[in-house]
């Protein structure tokens, strides 16, 4: 929309959350990018004549087809908001939340204060250290590789460990542990690392009948994001 405004074309951003900004302001925590600086930014874009409308949902409150015959151009960025599922028994307890949601709705969000957080990425650094912020007493990293093969960044990594984040490298979810339809633990399987995959890392495999088991109030799935691309059928 900036570039587009420089050019001189007139610009309207349709958006589904009450606030621009995307994956910016619901899935960046406030730790990494404050929301006044983002806030700035955003008055920066309005200024050149570019109109925000939120609340406005694609295949929800309009059609990709109006938006065809009532614009030049349309230019379709709605972002990663679907948290991957792992697919483990229990997923769909109360307490377990996938990682972008997390970070989305930390407001409003009753975590408990164990939490384990499942995934070796950027995001997973994100909604472990902002589990600490938002009180969690204990909170886990679950990562079915070593530290060496972990994705995010090592500086996050670091940092996370700096304030009291657990690792536990080398294990994977086998089942999340309810009671009364509510997680009160996560059930791991204890891997060991085998040949190279196709990623070039060494596949985790697991160790046959070797399994640990944590107490936790709340297990976040961050490994991974995808399209929810209703309405762009």
């Amino acid at each position: 929309a900036y570039y587009l405004a420089i050019k001189g074309h007139g610009v309207t951003v349709f958006d589904m959350m009450p606030k621009m900004g995307g994956m910016l302001r619901y899935g960046i925590p406030q730790y990494r990018l404050p929301k006044e600086v983002l806030d700035k930014e955003l008055a920066l874009v309005e200024k050149l004549g570019v109109e925000f409308r939120n609340n406005i949902k694609i295949g929800r409150d309009i059609s990709l087809d109006t938006l065809n015959q009532e614009y030049d151009a349309v230019i379709a960025a709605p972002g990663a908001w679907s948290s991957t599922k792992m697919r483990v028994d229990g997923e769909d307890a109360e307490g377990v939340f996938g990682g972008i949601d997390f970070l989305r709705s930390v407001i409003l969000v009753d975590m408990g204060k164990r939490v384990a957080v499942c995934g070796g990425g950027n995001t997973a650094m994100d909604a472990c250290r902002t589990a600490v912020r938002l009180g969690a007493e204990k909170v886990y990293i679950i990562y079915r590789r070593t530290r060496d093969e972990m994705p995010a960044d090592a500086l996050e990594i670091d940092e996370a460990q700096e304030e009291g984040v657990d690792f536990r490298f080398l294990t994977n979810p086998d089942k999340i542990l309810t009671q009364d339809s509510k997680v009160c633990g996560i059930k791991l399987q204890i891997m060991e690392l085998g040949e190279p995959d196709v990623s070039g890392r060494r596949k985790p495999v697991p160790i046959e009948g070797k399994f640990e088991t944590l107490e936790v109030d709340s297990v976040i799935m961050a490994i991974g994001q995808r399209p929810e691309l209703s309405g762009f059928e």
